[in-house]
This record gives C-alpha cells, sequence and structure tokens, in this order.
C-alpha cells in the first residue's frame, strides 16, 4: 500500500485521491478533462496538500477513482512534468516536483524563501574558512588584496533535496570566524548587525559543470541558472558577494513589472 506524507502526516494513496477528487469536481466545466485534472493537482500541489517528493497514485488508480481514460490523465500528468511541478520516475511512478519560487522585488534569505512554501531549508556544507579574497571577490566587495574574507561554499536543499550550489564571500570585519555562521548567512549576519538592506543581482544561463552535476543530483550539461549579487548595507557599505547555482529544473524567478 502507497504512503505518503499529506499535511505533515502520513496518508493512504485513497487521501491523495479524495483530494484530487475534490478540485477536479470544482473545475471549470466545458475545460477538457486533461486540463482540468492538471488544474485539481496544480492547485493542490500549490496549496501544500503535498509535501514535496510524495508519490501520487499511478495513472490506473487515477483513471479508475475519477472514472478518466488513461490517456487523459497521462496527458495531465504530462503537462504538470513539463512545468516541473511533477517528475517521473522509473516504472511510470509521479512525484510532486520540488519548484520554488523566487520574487526579485524584496531582498529575502533562502531560508525565508523556503519557510514561506512550507518546505524545510537545509545546506550541506563543502568548505568554510578565512582566506584572501580572489580577484572577483575583490572587485565586488571593494576590497584589498591584503583584506581577509570569510568565504563559504555550501549546497542549499529543500526538504532535503538539493537545489542550488552557493559560493559567499563575506569581509572579516562583518564575519570573524567560520564558526560564527551557522545554517542561515543572514541570521548570522542580522545578529551582528550587518543585515542586507538592498541588493544587486546579475542573472545568466549555463551548463552544469560536472561538479555541479554532482552536487545537484543532474546530468552534466543540464540548465541551471546563476546568479551573482553583492548586498548592501543601509549606508551603502558592501557587506556580501554570492555567486549561487540553482538547478534549473526546481527554481523559478519571479518578476513584478509595473508601467
Amino acid at each position: 500500500l502507497l504512503v505518503v506524507r499529506s499535511k505533515g502526516r502520513f496518508a493512504l494513496a485513497t487521501d491523495i485521491i479524495d483530494l484530487v477528487r475534490r478540485e477536479f469536481a470544482a473545475g471549470a466545466p466545458g475545460m477538457p478533462l486533461y486540463k482540468q485534472l492538471k488544474t485539481a493537482i496544480e492547485t493542490a500541489i500549490r496549496n501544500h496538500a503535498f509535501k514535496s517528493g510524495s508519490a501520487l497514485p499511478g495513472e490506473r488508480s487515477l483513471a479508475e477513482a475519477l472514472s478518466l481514460s488513461r490517456v487523459t490523465v497521462r496527458k495531465a500528468l504530462a503537462m504538470l512534468e513539463e512545468e516541473g511541478m511533477l517528475s517521473r520516475r522509473q516504472g511510470a511512478r509521479s512525484e510532486i516536483g520540488s519548484r520554488v519560487e523566487k520574487s526579485l522585488s524584496t531582498l529575502t534569505s533562502f531560508s525565508e524563501d523556503l519557510r514561506a512554501r512550507g518546505m524545510e531549508p537545509g545546506c550541506i556544507w563543502l568548505s568554510k574558512q578565512l582566506t584572501r579574497p580572489s580577484p572577483a571577490e575583490m572587485m565586488a566587495l571593494g576590497i584589498s588584496a591584503n583584506a581577509q574574507v570569510l568565504r563559504m561554499r555550501r549546497v542549499r536543499t529543500a526538504d532535503g533535496a538539493p537545489i542550488a550550489v552557493e559560493h559567499a564571500a563575506v569581509p572579516v570585519r562583518f564575519l570573524p570566524s567560520p564558526s560564527s555562521v551557522g545554517d542561515s548567512l543572514y541570521e548570522a549576519l542580522a545578529q551582528r548587525g550587518f543585515l542586507p538592506r538592498r541588493a544587486v543581482q546579475r542573472m545568466r544561463a549555463r551548463a552544469a559543470s560536472p561538479e555541479d552535476a554532482q552536487h545537484l543530483r543532474c546530468e552534466p550539461g543540464a540548465p541551471i541558472l546563476t546568479t551573482e549579487r553583492r548586498c548592501f548595507l543601509a549606508d551603502g557599505e558592501i557587506v556580501e558577494y554570492c555567486e549561487t547555482r540553482y538547478k534549473g529544473e526546481v527554481y523559478d524567478f519571479v518578476f513584478e513589472l509595473q508601467r
């Protein structure tokens, strides 16, 4: 019997089917059935009714429970997979994806973004050391070659799944030692009165290197999004330079545009 986690508890597959059935029944009349099913599952995912990584019942179970053809169910699941809401596993198993939406209109931390979406942030430290700045760090932070920075490399996770690799550098006057930072860099800066107030961020697409692929559990050459961000204090002083490589299939950047 399939067991998944739903709304913080363990539930049988029948509970998942009941959730989808209720959303499906509330769908817009006249809409193609596969679109109604796609919308029903998508709504449940966006409302955090399913935990990321949970397994959906199989195509046959969904088709029989909702009185739909397997072709209709397969088409709905394929659309959700294309949009990153689901991931298909061996044996046609479908899992709830862990896409994260990141708004670029506000300055928030990785941990804040995930908790706001009902996901648990985490990190796997790769290195954390005091060192001389690289040429890129010198230019970004406006410091000399003789200065010291706290350089941090880590894999960022959402509900335990890796979704980003982060390289951050902070001048030592803001964070004096590696032990100054726990799982959240912004919490560490806030405790010392150096929480960033604004940032300038550049974004570009690139292919995953073999090292990226190893950390993000993806294929070398897979699409990733890379951001370079400089963070400033209220007085304009640069407090952090960070390069983050996001797994392209799970991270969405959202822009709000006004005229």
